[in-house]
């Protein structure tokens, strides 16, 4: 069974029919996306408008260029409906050029940031490796993906104080087969919170410091697992926190019940800071540990073992 570390909120009974299910959104005005803020940038800003008011920019190109600085990340899928400061927009390029590579046993993978287009793809893999985590019935499965979709348009409202990565797997061919080659699939997901205002609202317990980079939401497909996929989604998070991120105080939890996991995340580097008290268990929800690693510069990053399972690199449920 995969874990897997969400930090959607649940209701205490959310497993009841009868009970209700919330989530807790990081966005501070996700009821009005397209408030415009400039709060605490007075000079050098500029704005990315939303899609329905650029329809006249994109037939020449030239005033979209003006108007998002020539950064085709906020072309399409990106528009926040806020100004954006310099800052923000070189974060975005460097969002839009992330790339992650390795060559697998089996195949070789990529991680990049989750495009709009992927987001159905992505909310399908978070629904399925949720139910499984939380034992949901399977009729549940579309009342999770509506909410589970819900929760990353909000978040992506955040951009780039956290964002969603996607990885794809392909798979390798045998040099004497003659079958063309494989497609690649999306393989697996993880978001990363960079900073204080990319923060989710309502993460888990013990609750790590809002103004540090923290690692959820991950998992694999489950026929893809135990290929080391899950060990380069963290790989690839902690390279883009390296990037991006001023604080190099990695943090993410893992459930007490998740040996493997728990296992995994030391190896890479983790060590736990916090553990939830007995006290969680009467609201229902496993007990976790609060797990910290400090980052050396990305180009003094130690080359670690990797490890093939990757039911030991999804972290745990907020359940």
């Amino acid at each position: 069974m995969a874990a897997l570390s969400i930090s959607l909120a649940f209701s205490v009974d959310s497993l009841k029919p009868t009970q209700s299910t919330k989530f807790g959104f990081s966005s501070s005005s996700h009821r009005y996306p397209l408030l415009y803020s400039c709060k605490s940038h007075r000079s050098n800003l500029r704005f990315a408008f939303p899609p329905s008011s650029v329809s006249t920019a994109t037939e020449t190109g030239e005033e979209n260029s003006k108007s998002t600085g020539n950064y085709a990340f906020l072309e399409e899928s990106f528009r926040t409906g806020r100004f954006l400061s310099n800052d923000e927009l070189e974060k975005l390029k460097t969002l839009e050029g992330f790339a992650y590579f390795q060559e697998l046993e089996s195949g070789s993978m990529w991680v990049r940031v989750m495009r709009h287009e992927e987001m159905d793809s992505t909310v399908h893999l978070l629904a399925e490796s949720f139910g499984e985590s939380m034992l949901l019935p399977s009729g549940y499965q579309s009342v999770l993906r509506f909410l589970i979709k819900q929760y990353l348009i909000e978040r992506r409202e955040v951009l780039p104080h956290a964002v969603t990565l996607v990885g794809f797997f392909r798979k390798k061919v045998d040099e004497f087969s003659d079958d063309g080659e494989e497609e690649a699939v999306m393989a697996g997901t993880v978001e990363v919170c960079l900073e204080k205002r990319g923060a989710n609202a309502s993460p888990p317990s013990p609750t790590p410091p809002k103004e540090s980079p923290y690692i959820c939401n991950m998992t694999v497909k489950e026929d893809l697992r135990r290929r080391g996929i899950g060990w380069h989604l963290l790989k690839a998070s902690e390279e883009l926190i390296s990037q991006i991120s001023p604080s190099k105080d990695v943090y993410l939890h893992c459930r007490m019940v998740d040996e493997a996991p728990f296992n995994m995340y030391k190896k890479a580097g983790y060590e736990v800071v916090k553990t939830d008290t007995v006290l969680v268990l009467l609201m229902l929800q496993r007990r976790k540990h609060l797990m910290r690693k400090k980052l050396l510069p990305l180009c003094t990053n130690p080359i670690v073992e990797m490890v093939g399972s990757d039911n030991e690199l999804t972290s745990s449920a907020n359940v």
